[in-house]
């Protein structure tokens, strides 16, 4: 039984794309900035999946490996940069237009109607960091109640809460209303929950955050892959992600090491179709915060893990390693970068491919659905025959 494991390493982007100076991302490079600012920084076993053979990093002179597995870099066609956009590609849905954003707050008008909606007073309605606007309205939240609106550069309405403030439930409950009430011209890709806890001047974001996205605009690989009567297996916030459609079993976790588990554990049971995983700490801890030795010691963490990975494949599994745009710890932004992303591919009897620059992160799906000899209408190609498994 044909079987893919599909790891987003959530923000590991490998170079600016062509367009990047329309976003303010020229020069963004995570991984390669990761490797420049720290000294003696190696990924092992990435390293001899084929990472430094990938375009974007050059300069790393550890090509005399003979990589284990396929390795190139994936370019995206939908406007944009964010999770959702970078995911609904991966799965095999383009956009022809970006998701809406705000970058001088949103509109009166839904910020009235969540107030008479919730009940309760709205402050911020900027763009901001996240850990930035709880230092600035946090102790003006937890006085009035008043809950915390913010954005960023992606296409996001994220709410704050203290968790004694605004209880887990009570603070999901306003995102669905948000989710509600952003539609249409105002659709974002993703309405986000971000309690926090602590007293003013040490406030700190917790695990509990949760994304309401919209719901995908056209059938992706997983609703093809369950409605073919494969199990589809969503781990981390993939279900978050597209709405719980397509999916046969969930798994959430609460950072990257309880993800890493979860893949292994699903890994060892006996399944067919696809187990799709989000490491998302890389991003939400790291990138976010330009943290580059935190962003370096995660990725070593997950490098660690990789054999225990590769180990618990069947013969019959396919293992990809991708991402879903960048967030380069190293420049002043804190927004995510608009970057081609790698792509390793590992098969116990695959011949190394270097499959050099593709375009289309949908090049996953099309793929994927051609391993699992499932029909569908991705509008790309599928490198299986190029990986030549046999």
């Amino acid at each position: 039984m044909n079987r893919v494991i599909l790891i987003i390493l959530d923000s590991v982007g490998i170079g600016a794309m062509p367009d990047a100076h329309h976003y303010g991302d020229e020069g963004s490079n995570t991984l390669l900035n990761i490797y420049r600012n720290i000294e003696n920084f190696k990924l092992e076993n990435l390293e001899k999946m084929g990472l430094t053979h990938i375009e974007g990093l050059e300069e790393i002179k550890r090509n005399t490996i003979t990589p284990i597995a396929s390795y190139g870099r994936l370019e995206e066609i939908s406007p944009g940069k964010d999770t959702t956009t970078g995911h609904w590609e991966i799965s095999g849905i383009v956009l022809d237009q970006a998701f809406p954003t705000y970058p001088d707050g949103f509109p009166d008008e839904i910020l009235q109607t969540l107030q008479k909606e919730t009940g309760r007073g709205i402050i911020g309605n900027k763009a901001a960091s996240g850990t930035a606007i709880i230092e600035e309205l946090g102790e003006e939240h937890v006085r009035t109640g008043n809950i915390i609106a913010y954005t960023s550069a992606d296409s996001v309405f994220q709410i704050a809460a203290h968790e004694s403030v605004v209880p887990l439930g009570e603070l999901y409950d306003i995102c669905k209303k948000a989710r509600e009430i952003l539609t249409g011209k105002h659709a974002v890709g993703r309405v986000i929950a971000r309690p926090f806890v602590g007293e003013p001047g040490s406030f700190k974001r917790t695990e509990n955050r949760k994304d309401f996205s919209l719901e995908p605009s056209g059938k992706t690989m997983l609703d093809y892959i369950s409605e073919a009567g494969q199990d589809v297996v969503a781990i981390g916030k993939i279900e978050d992600i597209f709405v719980g459609r397509g999916i046969t079993k969930t798994l959430h976790t609460k950072n990257n090491e309880s993800g890493i588990e979860a893949t292994l554990s699903e890994i060892n049971r006996d399944s067919q179709g696809l187990i799709f995983t989000n490491l998302v700490d890389f991003d939400m801890l790291y990138g976010h915060r330009n943290n580059i030795e935190g962003y370096g010691n995660a990725l070593q963490e997950f490098d660690s893990k990789l054999p225990e990975i590769l180990a618990a494949l069947k013969d019959e599994d396919l293992l990809m390693i991708s991402a879903d745009h960048g967030c380069d710890p190293s420049t002043e932004s804190t927004d995510h970068s608009r970057e081609y992303v790698p792509l390793l591919v590992y098969h116990k009897y695959i011949q190394p491919v270097n499959l050099e620059n593709m375009k289309g992160f949908d090049v996953i799906a099309k793929t994927i659905l051609d391993f699992l000899d499932v029909d569908n209408s991705v509008d790309n190609v599928s490198i299986k025959s190029i990986l030549e498994i046999g």
